[in-house]
């Protein structure tokens, strides 16, 4: 089983610590979407992150899809909630943490993909909004967390996974602005995700 792209890309780097968590061998291939366009569409032509190519040669995208896929390969192992009131606040806050990397990423696109003259002031600041809006939401469920406790018990979820991952990518990224001041008990939150052995394993690269 291979997972393809570089670990800067926080859908591949929740995918990759998925693995760990679960205890899925695979080998990492670092290809990037955008310097090695042509090696990665003759992988596979939507030239998308993550693409796990598992051993019968399939070709799976999209890390929601890739890890529905993974949680069905461990049945000893879940990765949310079992109970229905938890799984649906996780689903909600794991949805969060979504759009706020979705958000980085189109400011990212915007600064360094979109010709300047092509730029829109209006949009940008409309995507800072819906960023900081969900991450604003994650503070607040976040806070209500007590360590050593995770967000939906003692074991880590997704949610947990997705939280900490779009808190490393912001800092990561220049465009938005990591303020542990603004959102301090996320910034304690993925520090102490970081710090477990499946995180430090996948940093990020590119």
């Amino acid at each position: 089983m291979q997972l393809v792209g570089y670990l800067d890309s926080p859908y591949v780097r929740r995918t990759a610590i998925t693995m760990r968590l679960l205890g899925i061998d695979y080998q990492h291939r670092e290809l990037s979407i955008f310097r090695q366009y042509d090696e990665f569409r003759a992988l596979h032509p939507s030239v998308k992150v993550p693409l796990l190519i598992l051993d019968d040669g399939t070709k799976l995208i999209d890390s929601n899809l890739i890890i529905d896929y993974l949680q069905t390969q461990v049945a000893r192992r879940s990765l949310m909630p079992p109970g229905a009131p938890e799984y649906r606040e996780a689903l909600r806050v794991t949805g969060l943490a979504l759009v706020g990397m979705e958000k980085v990423v189109q400011l990212i696109y915007e600064a360094q993909h979109r010709p300047e003259q092509c730029r829109h002031e209006p949009w940008k600041q409309r995507i800072i909004q819906q960023f900081e809006g969900s991450v604003d939401l994650l503070e607040q469920a976040v806070a209500a967390v007590e360590a050593p406790s995770w967000l939906h018990g003692p074991g880590l979820c997704q949610s947990d996974i997705a939280t900490a991952v779009l808190w490393r990518f912001m800092q990561h990224n220049s465009q938005v602005d990591a303020d542990a001041g603004r959102w301090p008990a996320l910034a304690a939150f993925s520090h102490r995700a970081e710090a477990l052995p499946e995180f430090m394993a996948c940093p990020l690269s590119g």
